[in-house]
């Protein structure tokens, strides 16, 4: 009988998302162009057809539907791609992410804010790509400055398995407070992150606050080098992460000022 009722529950769920299809939008980014480099490698100079030289490419899916109450479902399904070759972003050799940008289902109201619950991007990455006057992208992408370089890989940038809680915009202030779960077998901390952003926007002012501490995270390869930090092919890696980001823009029209700060420390 149980599984009668969760199977008419699960069709009821869909029947109800049908229904839904006018408030779902697709949205997305192609972006490819010609790039020259010259980098000091040793085999030459490289010219290339490049995915991505202004904004990442990606496909989306944003949909809302209203519960009634000021309650709404919320979901955004993005996808990112390389639009030179074709091939899916945000994936590894071990992980093949179809929805590497985000994939997130959860509710929202303008009374209490929003829940949202699956692969997110994290506050450090919103307020970065805030205070950036590359926007995270382009030779002057800040990643590669912030914390070594390791702004570019998870769990720092996105995290899977998180729960998110973000306040509603009040006076220019919004705040927002994320757990990302490990789901290792026998531990509750290996893994896991979390984080908490806030951030007041009010013309021209914008200024971003963003924490985040990550277990066991991987770390990219130079980085782990330099640390002394070992590595092999079936274990990776890793240090216990802790950052802290601090910035603002100032619009005067004419020029735009920004400015960051960051502190970034490695627990090996």
């Amino acid at each position: 009988m149980k599984k009668t009722l969760l199977a008419l529950a699960v069709l009821g769920a869909f029947a109800g998302v049908a229904s839904a299809q006018n408030n779902v939008t697709v949205y997305g980014i192609a972006d490819a162009g010609i790039q020259y480099r010259n980098d000091g490698n040793p085999a030459g100079k490289t010219w290339s057809l490049e995915s991505g030289q202004l904004n990442s490419n990606r496909i989306g899916f944003r949909g809302t539907e209203d519960l009634g109450g000021g309650l709404s479902a919320i979901f955004t399904l993005e996808n990112g791609y390389n639009i030179d070759i074709g091939t899916l972003n945000q994936s590894t050799p071990t992980t093949q992410r179809l929805f590497g940008r985000q994939a997130w289902v959860g509710l929202s109201s303008n009374s209490f804010g929003s829940v949202k619950l699956g692969r997110q991007q994290t506050a450090l990455y919103y307020g970065l790509t805030e205070i950036d006057p590359f926007r995270i992208n382009l030779a002057g992408n800040a990643e590669k400055i912030f914390g070594a370089g390791q702004y570019f890989a998870d769990p720092l940038l996105r995290t899977d398995n998180t729960v998110n809680y973000a306040t509603p915009t009040i006076a220019g202030f919004t705040g927002s407070l994320s757990y990302a779960f490990g789901e290792v077998p026998g531990s509750i901390s290996t893994a896991r992150s979390w984080g908490a952003g806030a951030s007041y926007v009010i013309a021209p002012l914008n200024v971003q606050i963003a924490y985040q501490k990550s277990n066991t995270a991987p770390l990219v390869t130079p980085l782990a080098t330099a640390l002394g930090v070992p590595s092999t092919t079936t274990a990776p890696a890793t240090a216990d992460i802790r950052t802290v980001l601090v910035g603002g823009t100032w619009d005067f029209r004419v020029a735009k000022a920004h400015l960051g700060y960051a502190n970034t420390r490695f627990d090996t």
